[in-house]
């Protein structure tokens, strides 16, 4: 499936800065949590979980696969809830957002824009 049939359009403005800021947020929140769960410095009992997020996070940060990347992480959180470790504040806010990247789209600053987003083609004079 195209990712461009997913939306009208990639959001520019400042509603594409918001966007931008919301993907920022939440793949550097995911990989911090990623990266201390897997460093080994703490307790992590949910590996499978934290390194989905943390790929998850990784393409959020670009802004490459938003929906896809969001789902994963709305999903992947929601397994950390559900298991009750970790902070739940944390993981229903990684749920959220996750849900509304992936419902909204990654906006005109993404990779995703790049690669997908409308071409415009110039006529030129004959």
């Amino acid at each position: 499936m195209r990712l461009q049939r997913l939306f009208s359009t990639f959001a520019d403005g400042w509603p594409g800065v918001g966007l931008l800021l919301q993907r920022l947020l939440t793949g550097t929140v995911l990989l911090y949590e990623g990266i201390i769960c897997l460093s080994g410095t703490t307790a992590c009992p949910l590996i499978v979980p934290q390194s989905v997020a943390l790929v998850a996070g990784a393409f959020l940060l670009v802004g490459l696969l938003t929906p896809a990347a969001g789902m994963l992480v709305a999903i992947a959180n929601g397994w950390i809830l559900c298991s009750r470790t970790g902070d739940p504040l944390s993981s229903v806010s990684l749920v959220v957002l996750g849900a509304t990247l992936a419902m909204i789209g990654p906006g005109a600053w993404s990779i995703d824009a790049r690669l997908f987003g409308r071409r415009h083609i110039e006529a030129s004079e004959l």
